[in-house]
């Protein structure tokens, strides 16, 4: 038996969403140690998929937490399809052991597909080339951040694509390359990121994310790229290159902000409601550095350090009974290394 452990990952943002530039998107993100999505595999002639989520924590799926085991099941066992056929093998039997909560911000759709072709792949003897094969899984056509974090962790910013590939209709699965990394950073080892998650509906995914992207696309403001290239060199690559926490933190949110302008009309502000209540609560600790919404949200995550961890969580507790809304709080650190293949 194999069995393969990749942990989440944080979006921060993107460096364009205008046509006008030559790079289109261009992500910014880390790797987190957790939460993970954990699976088993044995080698078989048929596809079997058995859900069994003993191996969560509290920000994964186990026990009665509300995850959607059809659904799951159903996305295992097509990315498991896939994997089979690409990699030419004859079948394998998988058992999910713990998810990532799905459309949370936390890139569980990239998460669960790697790990579940990585694990077809080594219970075979063989090697999954992720970055090569998540195109035909339907994973990194916009952002490679979550291929990047799985491959080795850390901090990413990658190339985006060139603009001239856009079009308004999404690519078939398999008709794009992960975006290269352009910058990677080992995240210090006392850096920690606090992960608020209200209870309140998922982000968006598939057919309605592809449709807010084209709009935000197609009516962003070319300004903003600007900016957001200023704050990415100037600030959020020495920052992370320097090891400072507090000024990467500032740093990224920034570059969320600014994202927000393009997403407005999308999802009804800078943040999605109600994250930007919880945000703006997040800021009046200073045991907070910066905080944001990951990807599409409900995740808010918040930079901070060691030495202010506790301190961080109570001011989760708090952005949340002052937004008025339930949910949870966890402090986790970040991984430099990339998936945990073990036997």
């Amino acid at each position: 038996m194999v069995r393969v452990s990749a942990g989440a990952r944080l979006h921060f943002g993107f460096c364009s969403l205008s046509l006008s530039c030559d790079r289109l998107y261009g992500a910014l993100g880390l790797a987190l140690a957790a939460p993970r999505v954990t699976i088993d595999a044995e080698p078989a002639t048929s596809i079997e998929v058995e859900i069994d989520l003993t191996g969560g924590d509290d920000l994964t799926g186990g026990g009665d937490d509300g995850t959607d085991r059809d659904a799951l099941q159903a996305d295992v066992r097509e990315y498991a399809a896939r994997a089979v056929d690409l990699l030419g093998v004859p079948g394998v039997a998988l058992t999910v052991r713990a998810v990532l909560p799905r459309h949370a911000g936390l890139g569980s759709g990239t998460q669960l597909a790697a790990t579940a072709l990585a694990a077809v792949a080594h219970a075979h003897g063989g090697e999954p080339a992720v970055r090569e094969r998540a195109p035909a899984l339907g994973r990194g056509g916009r952002s490679g951040v979550g291929v990047a974090a799985f491959e080795d962790g850390g901090f990413v910013l990658d190339a985006g694509h060139s603009t001239a590939r856009f079009t308004t209709d999404r690519p078939a699965d398999g008709e794009w390359t992960v975006p290269p990394v352009v910058a990677r950073h080992a995240v210090p080892a006392d850096w920690r990121f606090l992960l608020v998650s209200p209870d309140v509906a998922p982000g968006r995914s598939g057919a309605d994310e592809d449709a807010s992207m084209r709009a935000a696309v197609e009516h962003a403001d070319p300004g903003l790229a600007d900016r957001v290239a200023g704050v990415v060199t100037r600030r959020v690559l020495p920052a992370a290159a320097t090891g400072r926490a507090e000024a990467f933190g500032a740093a990224v949110e920034r570059v969320g902000r600014l994202n927000g302008a393009w997403y407005a009309d999308e999802q009804g502000g800078v943040y999605r409601p109600p994250v930007g209540d919880v945000v703006a609560a997040l800021g009046e600790s200073s045991a907070v550095f910066g905080a944001g919404q990951s990807s599409w949200g409900p995740i808010v995550y918040g930079v901070t350090d060691a030495n202010r961890a506790a301190a961080a969580a109570e001011a989760g507790q708090r952005a949340l009974a002052t937004a008025g809304i339930e949910g949870t709080v966890a402090v986790v650190r970040a991984t430099n290394e990339g998936a945990r293949v073990e036997t």
